[in-house]
């Protein structure tokens, strides 16, 4: 239950954390899903791209629906092994724009810190997968270099702190770098790009909201979630003590075939956040990262579905559908 002034949650969210599955055997198990005809393509796909999964996110799936809209983002496929021409491990390519360790600098304005390589949920579909973590590691070490390029370049109002998940980040390490980053004095806004809020919304806690808004800092949360489904009243709970607490929320979605690549997923979505006070800001074409390629859509398909959002939900529900392309100065809008 949540207080005006305070957030209390059964269990804490580290306990939460470390109960993730991560065994193919095991989530197939909670299901009801038969081991004979997924068992063998989920364990070798997830020698690829570990499965992670939330307890709590898992039971918002449908027992026995292998095509269940949140199981398929997390359920490793044979399809994966499938190399496909047009798809690479760096789709956005990030390597030219990772001018510090940690810190990647695509668009004037702000940049982006890569917190940590975790993640509380793997997403099959995520850009990332083959993101050398190694060599970006935000260590107290490689702080000090980062703060020193946001410092000499006045021009950076925003930092956003990615991963991984940030959240996965403790809360100490959190206030540290929050702190030393309202102590830049052009640094106005701090941006958080996270899905722990949806599939672990333990996470949400009154410690973390102290860090987040103890500073002069505006915090913008950019949420990840894909279908309404992923919506229950614990995730409800986490957007009204974030609400509470002056944090702006916006959610940006991936158009994925097979979960929300229908008008009527993407308008109940829409309605949805809505309802818990999130803004709907980006659909996004599927970055083409190798090993992703069976969640694509066609942009014809995209823009036809906003097409058709359009016509019926008003213009502030609708989110914005974009592509992300290399070396160019913003996300690419695409036109419906």
């Amino acid at each position: 239950m949540i207080a005006q002034n305070d957030v209390r949650w059964e269990r804490p969210w580290q306990t939460v954390l470390k109960e993730v599955i991560s065994s193919p055997e095991e989530l197939l198990e909670a299901l009801d899903l038969n081991p004979q005809e997924w068992l063998a393509p989920a364990r070798r796909a997830s020698e690829l791209f570990s499965l992670r999964v939330p307890r709590g996110f898992v039971a918002r799936m449908q027992p026995g629906d292998p095509n269940d809209p949140l199981l398929r983002q997390v359920l490793p496929l044979d399809a994966e092994h499938i190399e496909t021409p047009g798809y690479q491990a760096d789709p956005v390519n990030e390597a030219a724009v990772n001018p510090v360790p940690g810190l990647i600098h695509k668009y004037r304005g702000r940049v982006l810190l890569t917190l940590t390589s975790a993640c509380a949920v793997n997403c099959r579909f995520c850009f990332r997968r083959h993101f050398p973590y190694q060599d970006n590691q935000l260590s107290r070490r490689a702080l000090g270099p980062i703060l020193d390029y946001i410092q000499a370049d006045s021009n950076i109002h925003e930092v956003i702190l990615s991963g991984g998940d940030p959240l996965v980040a403790n809360d100490n390490t959190l206030q540290s770098i929050v702190t030393a980053l309202a102590a830049i004095p052009h640094v106005t806004t701090l941006r958080l790009h996270t899905r722990l809020p949806i599939v672990l919304p333990e996470r949400i806690t009154t410690e973390l909201l102290n860090v987040l808004t103890a500073t002069r800092l505006k915090p913008v949360i950019v949420l990840h979630s894909n279908h309404a489904q992923e919506w229950d009243n614990a995730v409800a709970q986490a957007m009204q003590a974030l609400r509470a607490r002056g944090v702006v929320l916006l959610n940006q979605s991936v158009l994925l075939k097979g979960v929300n690549d229908s008008a009527a997923a993407l308008i109940n979505l829409s309605e949805t956040l809505l309802h818990h006070g999130v803004v709907p800001y980006y659909l996004h074409l599927l970055d083409k990262v190798q090993g992703a390629a069976h969640f694509d859509v066609a942009e014809e398909k995209g823009q036809a579905l906003i097409a058709e959002m359009t016509k019926q939900l008003p213009g502030y529900l609708v989110p914005r559908l974009v592509r992300e392309v290399a070396g160019l100065p913003a996300k690419q809008l695409v036109s419906v």
